[in-house]
């Protein structure tokens, strides 16, 4: 198996002005509890599970374009190594093509060495592929 970060690619019905406000929309598609903001360069929020929570700061906001959020903190309660997601980035980067709108995702630092890779890819696909997806398309996600 190849050192590579996760990734997936999703196709929306969206602009990607649209397509960017709904991924930072992250209590609609990702997890019911969120703290903080999602908004700007710069805001700080929470994703909470309970035992489990990953914190976020915004480290870059190219509009319509790309959102980078970096993690700061974490806890993932299932694992050994709880603060395997410290220091990755989970990125989005967005792009128009023929009436319909890209959305490469990647968690830069979430490779099959990881602990949590298994897991992982499978919460980021049904989060990605299906929530976002459907959220961002028909204005209903399905967060935890």
């Amino acid at each position: 198996m190849k050192n590579k970060n996760f990734t997936t690619t999703i196709k929306v019905n969206a602009s990607a002005e649209e397509a960017l406000k709904k991924i930072n929309e992250v209590k609609k598609w990702w997890a019911k509890k969120v703290r903080g903001k999602s908004e700007k360069l710069h805001d700080k929020f929470t994703v909470d599970f309970g035992t489990t929570w990953v914190d976020f700061e915004i480290s870059e906001l190219i509009p319509n374009k790309k959102v980078v959020w970096k993690v700061v903190d974490c806890n993932l309660e299932w694992i050994e190594n709880k603060k395997e997601w410290n220091g990755t980035d989970v990125v989005f980067e967005i792009s128009e093509k023929k009436n319909q709108t890209q959305i490469d995702f990647t968690h830069v630092g979430l490779i099959p060495s990881c602990e949590c890779y298994e897991d992982c890819e499978t919460g980021w696909t049904g989060h990605v592929c299906n929530s976002l997806v459907q959220f961002i398309n028909e204005g209903k996600g399905m967060p935890e």
